[in-house]
């Protein structure tokens, strides 16, 4: 493996691209985190509107006239188990958090890294990128099961 002059033993390899690419991959990545921030908002409003369905729903079955009816034990399970796997909300809701930061950040660094920043010019703020690889550990919902860190 030949050296180059400017090159150490233990210098990083750099790969030169295009400014064009690197504004054309940044832009592609802050498209992505914009329609994950617009999935994880239709997410939540879709599980807003099932809660209430689910809640008025359950109203219903708790009527002191339908208590007895022993028929109705299933679908009051049924309705329950339905409300616990409405959890998988708030795990959908963390993964779309989670990869946006990394997809953010991925962005900003792609562009300092190939443009650099010019004097007086405002750097974008951008968390770190978390460390770990996925914050939610779950892949499957039951009752009293949730283990979301």
């Amino acid at each position: 493996m030949a050296i180059s002059p400017d090159q150490t033993p233990f210098s990083v390899p750099t790969v030169e691209l295009p400014v064009m690419l690197v504004a054309e991959v940044q832009d592609s990545l802050l498209v992505v985190v914009h329609d994950l921030n617009r999935l994880d908002g239709l997410l939540a409003h879709t599980m807003e509107n099932l809660m209430l369905r689910f809640t008025a729903a359950s109203a219903n079955l708790s009527d002191p006239a339908l208590v007895a009816v022993k028929e109705l034990e299933g679908v009051r399970t049924a309705l329950h188990a339905a409300v616990t796997e409405l959890q998988f909300q708030d795990m959908a809701s963390q993964l779309i958090g989670h990869t946006s930061k990394i997809l953010q950040g991925c962005a900003y660094r792609l562009a300092s890294d190939a443009m650099g920043y010019e004097d007086g010019e405002a750097v974008p703020f951008v968390e770190d990128v978390p460390e770990r690889p996925n914050p939610v550990t779950q892949d499957e919902m039951q009752a009293g099961s949730i283990e979301l860190f």
